[in-house]
């Protein structure tokens, strides 16, 4: 601090094991920032920003004590490559193959390698199941790297993207998820609504961008069933749940009536929902983060009638839809404990009392609205 301690009138040091984060007040000379002070933060080697609405002059300081170990890349692509490969082939099923279903517990073993040259040749010539999967891992992407590159603004130790691959027979689409992890503690409200919105955002947009190409490419069906708009999976139909802003982009682009979404579509859909369910105001996910950031300890509140609701959408999906769905709200409220180690409450950043500024709070009641937006209670009809 000997380079900047002229400049401030006061400052307190938050240690963690990988980082200081320093609160300091400047000297009103000094604020603005003046000319000099400019040039002393310009040769600071770390990020900092002004705390607004904490008091005049307020500045807050981040260095890093010891750089972050090396990333194990080569597993992050590995993972990468494998949840394109199952989410391609998921998206051939949607496109209509048929021949991988069961791969690879039907595959004769002494045709190995002509089973895997067909399925190979059938994906490649299904061009809707690789623009789905294009689309698919896209969106997951931007997801990810909304969180990645907004901790990393703020020097947080975070990993690269785990992508998660799953066998079309287990899930159709071929993949579950993916997720990063932050590996060092949040300081205050402002960086975790940061890193906590945008990956929302930035799946949003790609999901928008990816649907609406979809449903110009959809066609309506004189079909009559328990919803607008629906898959063909197996040659079956599959239908899928509206939410407020899918039902308006499809009344607009492709106009009343039941419609068969294109792959790519189908693909935008997936994106609202995972947007959904990450935003759900719950401990650990991105809803419990930025609900936090918002009201401070009051969230938890609100996460546990959350939760709740998810039992009650369950109850509610047994008695009017399909027991599946029921089941799948109910896996989705337990995957929310395990993730939370058995709590709904969000921890604590290190410096909770530091407010929030106006223009987060905006950030942090618009990332509420997407929720409200993509909400869908029901997502699919068996």
């Amino acid at each position: 601090m000997n380079e900047l301690s002229s400049y401030l009138l006061s400052w307190r040091t938050i240690a963690t094991r990988d980082r200081e984060v320093i609160d300091a007040v400047v000297h009103p000379a000094h604020r603005g920032p003046s000319p000099e002070f400019a040039k002393a933060l310009a040769a600071w080697r770390g990020p900092f920003y002004w705390s607004s609405g904490d008091g005049d002059g307020r500045l807050v300081l981040i260095r890093v004590l010891q750089p972050p170990g090396r990333e194990r890349w080569w597993l992050h692509a590995l993972l990468f490559a494998a949840t394109f490969c199952t989410v391609w082939m998921g998206g051939a099923l949607l496109a209509g193959s048929a021949a991988h279903q069961g791969f690879p517990f039907n595959l004769d073993p002494s045709r190995a390698a002509a089973h895997l040259w067909e399925l190979i040749v059938e994906l490649v010539a299904l061009r809707p199941g690789l623009e789905f999967a294009v689309a698919l891992m896209g969106i997951l992407l931007a997801h990810e790297s909304g969180h990645y590159f907004a901790a990393r603004r703020y020097s947080l130790n975070v990993s690269p993207p785990y992508f998660l691959p799953a066998p079309p027979m287990v899930n159709f689409i071929g993949t579950f998820g993916a997720f990063i992890r932050v590996r060092s503690p949040i300081v205050d409200r402002r960086q975790l609504l940061d890193v906590g919105a945008a990956g929302p955002w930035a799946g949003f947009f790609v999901a928008v961008l990816v649907l609406v190409l979809g449903l110009l490419r959809s066609q309506t069906v004189p079909e009559l069933g328990p919803s607008s708009q629906l898959i063909l999976l197996s040659n079956g139909p599959l239908y899928l749940g509206d939410s407020p802003l899918l039902l308006l982009l499809r009344r607009l682009l492709v106009g009343d009536g039941t419609v068969l979404l294109h792959p790519l579509a189908f693909a935008g859909w997936v994106g609202l929902f995972v947007t959904m369910l990450n935003l759900l105001p719950l401990g650990q996910l991105d809803g419990g983060h930025v609900l936090y950031a918002l009201i401070g300890p009051r969230q938890g509140a609100v996460s546990n009638l959350a939760w709740v609701g998810l039992l009650v959408m369950g109850y509610v999906a047994a008695e009017q839809t399909s027991l599946w769905i029921a089941f799948f709200w109910w896996m989705w409220a337990i995957v929310v404990l395990l993730l939370g180690r058995g709590r709904l409450v969000h921890p604590q950043v290190l410096d909770r009392y530091r407010p929030l500024p106006t223009s987060r709070r905006l950030l942090g009641w618009a990332t509420v609205a997407l929720l409200v937006a993509t909400f869908s209670p029901v997502p699919l009809f068996y």
